[in-house]
């Protein structure tokens, strides 16, 4: 499929302005995110419109469009597809001829992407843009880096969340793959990083990247958008998750699972998820087990789906159900009281967590890139699949401490308010800068035009 350019809707936000945002949106959790910044732009009456990649599209994938607003402010969809070697070529070739039309129909305009957080958008887009254009991108959730307690003490449930509260965190970015790579080369070509915490912001600072260019901020934290999306969707978003999934509304402190990462879909690794959830199911746990695509493409290589659909028919407390289609009905189910836990390999959902407070987060790794939800706010904790056994243990002790519960749901919320506002105000007041600088440039001389006073 071809580049698809809205002329009409790009025209709108183009013609007659110097500066215009380009709110880059690929997958899922781009659609709620981004959504913030589009949302803050309009208010602010700042020209923008919607770079859509196209990767996540269909009716259940790519529901987020329509359910944030996106759709009609989509003016570019580059209609990407296949696998990641596919996608980051099509990506590359296709921001540059977007960019030439670009400068061809409004030479005069500066366009910023804006993209966001660890999708291969983040990666691929801030590179393709600065080759076409030499010019830089701005970073929405920039600086995540994954970290991990050392594992030195985890013989028991309570040693481990003692170990992850308490010890030393290192830096340990091996996962999730390939979002780490993505976020971390993404840096590279954006020219303002939006950090959502002080710690995401040292990251970068460590790595090199300025806090400020002649005095003019660059690395500013604002916060994270995924509090706008959650306050968006407050007081529901038409039918309830509980008209399309009664089944919630008859049982109380359910765990849903939803794992979805490469690493986790090993098959050591993968095998101990679905072990904890038979052997909590079998306790008497009630569990939603969250298929999503790369999650039953594993059941079915391994053999495990119909192990699944048995536990479905014969246990009442286990739901084995698809991706929830709106965001809204995870929001929704989460703040009802009805859920005790998200047991989850996701970023997002870590975030959603710290601002949540009904439900708790188990995250199914070894390391996170949102370590701060752990020893900083206790919102969180690793429950890494080590086995089954080990997996479950760590959900049973969380559930059976009530003072731990209590911890994790009163937790101090990281994330801010009104990031998106606070994201375009921060893009706006630089819209006279050239997000480019040159060597001599940022050291203050003036196109190689200053002389050096030897003397």
């Amino acid at each position: 499929m071809d580049v698809e350019i809205h002329d009409d809707r790009l025209a709108r936000q183009m013609e007659g302005e110097d500066f215009v945002l380009a709110v880059v949106t690929a997958t899922k959790p781009d659609f709620y995110k981004q959504a913030p910044v589009v949302a803050a732009a309009r208010e602010r009456g700042v020209p923008c419109f919607v770079l859509h990649t196209g990767q996540h599209y269909d009716d259940l994938l790519g529901h987020g469009l329509d359910e944030y607003d996106l759709a009609e402010h989509i003016a570019v969809d580059l209609n990407v597809r296949g696998g990641l070697s596919q996608k980051s070529a099509e990506l590359l070739t296709r921001i540059e001829s977007v960019a030439d039309a670009l400068a061809a129909s409004y030479p005069d305009t500066t366009v910023l992407p804006v993209v966001h957080g660890d999708t291969l958008a983040a990666g691929i887009v801030p590179q393709a843009w600065l080759f076409a254009t030499n010019s830089g991108v701005a970073h929405n959730e920039a600086g995540l880096r994954s970290m991990a307690p050392p594992f030195e003490r985890y013989g028991t449930p309570a040693e481990f969340v003692e170990e992850q509260w308490n010890a030393d965190w290192e830096l340990n970015r091996t996962e999730p793959f390939p979002e780490q790579y993505d976020t971390f080369v993404g840096s590279a070509a954006a020219t303002y990083h939006l950090a959502p915490t002080a710690l995401n912001r040292d990251h970068l600072v460590r790595e090199g990247y300025p806090e400020e260019v002649h005095g003019r901020e660059r690395i500013p934290v604002v916060g994270n958008s995924v509090v706008d999306a959650i306050e968006m969707k407050k007081g529901g978003d038409g039918e309830s998750v509980f008209d399309v999934y009664p089944i919630l509304e008859r049982r109380d402190d359910w765990i849903r699972v939803d794992v979805h990462r490469r690493a986790n879909l090993l098959p050591d690794r993968f095998r101990a998820i679905v072990n904890a959830v038979i052997g909590l199911v079998e306790a008497g746990y009630n569990v939603n087990f969250v298929e999503l695509n790369a999650t039953k493409a594993a059941l079915e290589n391994y053999g495990l789906r119909e192990k699944l659909l048995r536990l479905d028919d014969d246990h009442d407390n286990f739901f084995f159900s698809g991706l929830w289609k709106r965001h809204a009905h995870v929001y929704e189910f989460l703040e009802s009281g009805r859920c005790f836990a998200e047991l989850t390999d996701s970023g997002s959902m870590q975030e959603e967590l710290n601002h949540i407070e009904e439900a708790v987060c188990l995250t199914a790794r070894f390391n996170t890139d949102r370590p701060e939800t752990v020893f900083e706010a206790n919102s969180n904790l690793l429950v890494p699949p080590i086995s089954g056994e080990f997996m479950q243990g760590m959900v049973e002790h969380v559930h059976g401490n009530d003072s731990l519960r209590e911890r994790m749901r009163s937790e101090p919320s990281l994330y801010g308010e009104d990031v998106g506002d606070e994201i375009v105000s921060f893009l706006w007041d630089r819209r006279d800068e050239d997000p480019f600088e040159w060597a001599h440039e940022r050291a203050g001389f003036d196109g190689g035009r200053q002389e050096f006073d030897y003397l």
